[in-house]
């Protein structure tokens, strides 16, 4: 049964071919839009991000204005407005005039004057979009605003008025501004056969544009088989592997794809682009094997284990994140091949020993990568340190820790202060270490007491000491320091009459690591934690 739409199947073909996974969307979209299929006034495109609801529009609506093989002329012409390149409501009115008249090629086309009101844009389209004689009879104008829902400074009626703009503009084109608002308000029978609106948004509201009969085009989020099947295809197909041929290839890659999208699909590639981009960082490393001749193409589950480190770094697919620390590396050649080439050794050229030192090494990297001292400045981890003594250690062991007036020297938790207290007390013992315990809160004023009072023997850099003035009182770069701890959650705030001040001295705080990340941080200085820690 042949169609009652003149749909131009060849063009549509063509957009199935550039967008796979797409072509229900593809074929739906161009009977809304195209002049002799089912043109309608007002349509919704939504969906969540990445998922080719822009730019299947903007490719749908290039490929249908292009001119007919009888005339020289089109059936459709179209402009799209971006609300993400607006600043304020009135640059979106500006905008759109001068979008819609370069479309048209009118007089003055380039130059926009002065459009501040919706009442404003309504009447300029108005002299734009009224009926031309010049075009054909089934002639039409598409308007897409493309992300409306997210534009700044809107005014509650923008989406409304914008979707009676079809209503509106062949009635009202010959009176003055304020009469075109009246007739916003009270006059929606007449009619314009040549205008469409199409918004593009993410969640619309069901009274988004308060009229009812709006079609709706969902864009759904991709899934696994449609990800592997549009990754598969030209431009994300990798060149062809060493000793390897090119449909081995694409069965490797094919594979590799599924596996990256169980590995990495929610925390580090939610969209297309997150997915290409993450396949493009880890099939250098993945397939190193390959080329080196280790292993061959088709053992898929030897590689995967040979790789599943980089399946399990962050520094792999975000290298600015985190540095590498160099002083980990015990040999010039283990830290060469693996800041160089960041490859697993090759079974044929290293022994038994040097596989072990690359593994201890690559270990060692991989701890060091991820270390939260080689995140945070010095004044930071100092705070982070007195914080964790301050939630850990009783406020009345304080003076005995820290004090060095009370004993003549400085006396510390840990064995000596343990031991002191065993021979003079004859306490219950902790059956649970302290520092197994959850965080107590604290004052701010203490946790800084703590760091000054501590600061001198754990810093032992003598330039950090000359810029930073240890033996002068705190300064202002404690303040950015608790600040950055406070917004990276490295200490919580539970209270205090302070508000939102994070430097108010009665504020109550908890710090937010634990023991083995409190420790590496106090190493990275030279530190013991747990020498200062009461038991």
């Amino acid at each position: 049964m042949a169609s009652i739409f003149e749909l131009p199947d060849d063009l549509l073909a063509t957009l199935v071919e550039s967008f796979p996974c797409r072509d229900a969307q593809i074929r739906a979209l161009a009977t809304l839009l195209y002049p002799r299929a089912a043109p309608c006034r007002n349509l919704i495109v939504h969906g969540t991000e990445a998922t080719g609801k822009s730019a299947v529009t903007a490719r749908l609506l290039e490929a249908l204005s292009s001119p007919r093989a009888d005339t020289d002329d089109s059936l459709l012409n179209y402009a799209i407005v971006k609300s993400a390149e607006c600043v304020t409501a009135r640059h979106l009115f500006e905008r759109t005039v001068g979008s819609v008249a370069d479309a048209l090629q009118s007089d003055g086309g380039g130059v926009v004057g002065r459009c501040e009101t919706l009442a404003a844009l309504t009447v300029e389209l108005t002299k734009m979009l009224k009926y031309d004689p010049r075009h054909d009879v089934n002639w039409r104008f598409v308007l897409v605003f493309d992300g409306i829902d997210r534009q700044r400074d809107a005014p509650p009626t923008l989406l409304p008025a914008l979707a009676r703009l079809s209503e509106l503009v062949r009635d009202c084109h010959t009176y003055s501004p304020p009469i075109v608002v009246i007739r916003i308000l009270t006059y929606t029978a007449l009619q314009i056969p040549n205008l469409t609106t199409v918004f593009i948004l993410t969640a619309p509201s069901p009274s988004l544009l308060r009229i009812s009969s709006t079609p709706q085009l969902y864009f759904p989020p991709y899934t696994k088989p449609e990800y592997v099947t549009i990754l598969s295809r030209p431009p994300y197909t990798p060149p062809s592997l060493p000793n390897t041929t090119a449909q081995e290839t694409i069965d490797l890659w094919t594979r590799f794809v599924a596996a990256v999208h169980d590995a990495l699909s929610k925390p580090a590639s939610r969209t297309l682009p997150g997915l290409a981009r993450s396949c493009a960082a880890l099939w250098p490393r993945f397939t190193a094997p390959v080329a080196a001749g280790t292993y061959r193409a088709r053992e898929f589950t030897k590689l995967l284990v040979a790789a599943r480190a980089y399946f399990q770094d962050e520094s792999v697919l975000e290298p600015g994140i985190t540095l590498a620390s160099t002083s980990t590396f015990t040999s010039t050649s283990t830290s060469a091949s693996l800041s160089n080439t960041a490859k697993p050794p090759s079974s044929s050229t290293t022994n038994s020993s040097s596989s072990a030192a690359t593994k201890t090494a690559e270990k060692e990297w991989s701890k060091s990568t991820k270390d939260l001292a080689t995140l945070l400045p010095p004044t930071a981890r100092l705070l982070l340190v007195a914080a964790y003594l301050a939630s850990h250690n009783a406020p009345r062991h304080d003076q005995t820790i820290f004090s060095t007036w009370h004993s003549g020297r400085r006396r510390r938790g840990g064995g000596s202060l343990g031991q002191h207290t065993r021979a003079t007390k004859k306490t219950k013992h902790r059956k649970i270490a302290r520092k197994l315990l959850g965080p107590s809160a604290f004052v701010l004023e203490r946790m800084v007491a703590i760091y000054a009072a501590t600061r001198r023997e754990w810093v032992r850099d003598a330039e950090y000491e000359d810029h930073h003035q240890v033996g002068v009182g705190v300064d202002g770069d404690v303040g950015m320091a608790i600040a950055t701890l406070a917004s990276l959650r490295l200490l919580v705030r539970v209270g205090g009459a302070g508000g939102g001040d994070t430097m108010d001295r009665g504020g109550k705080w908890r710090v937010g690591v634990g023991w083995e990340v409190i420790r590496g941080v106090g190493r990275s200085m030279g530190v013991e934690v747990e020498e200062w820690l009461v038991e």
